[in-house]
């Protein structure tokens, strides 16, 4: 068995837009982190670049089911001793709409340069307005 590696020149990019009001904020993720990694395709390569690029809108009005709004964490930490602070999900998109979403794709990317370069390939908006529809991005019912 032989690794595929698969020339700049052979990837052809295409724009993805995901319509996030009223859907599931785990199925949103789902989506948008296979189309970015590329594994829809048939030059996938796990370990290079091959993914398309993913515009998410109306990131605000993302859904959650049961009592996750309350009940659901997100930490950080500062770097200082006892620096560890936490908010829940309901707080959390009332200061930065985007961020559940952007977390949640995140996570399910691979870790190190790779997953770092992918994420910039997914552009999270609160609205549902956008400035990349000069790209003509496809639109995606999920």
């Amino acid at each position: 068995m032989r690794t595929l590696f698969v020339k700049p020149a052979q990837i052809e990019r295409k724009w993805f837009v995901i319509d996030a009001e009223g859907k599931h904020l785990g199925r949103i993720a789902v989506k948008a982190a296979a189309i970015v990694r590329g594994k829809e395709k048939p030059l996938f390569a796990p370990h290079q670049e091959c993914g398309d690029y993913v515009v998410i809108v109306n990131a605000d009005k993302v859904a959650v089911t049961g009592r996750k709004a309350q009940n659901k964490m997100y930490y950080r930490h500062t770097g200082y001793v006892g620096g560890l602070k936490s908010e829940n999900f309901e707080r959390l998109i009332s200061k930065h709409p985007a961020s559940p979403l952007e977390l949640a794709v995140k996570g399910m990317l691979p870790k190190g340069p790779l997953g770092r370069k992918l994420l910039s390939n997914v552009k999270v908006y609160a609205g549902p307005d956008h400035p990349h529809a000069a790209q003509n991005p496809e639109k995606i019912e999920l």
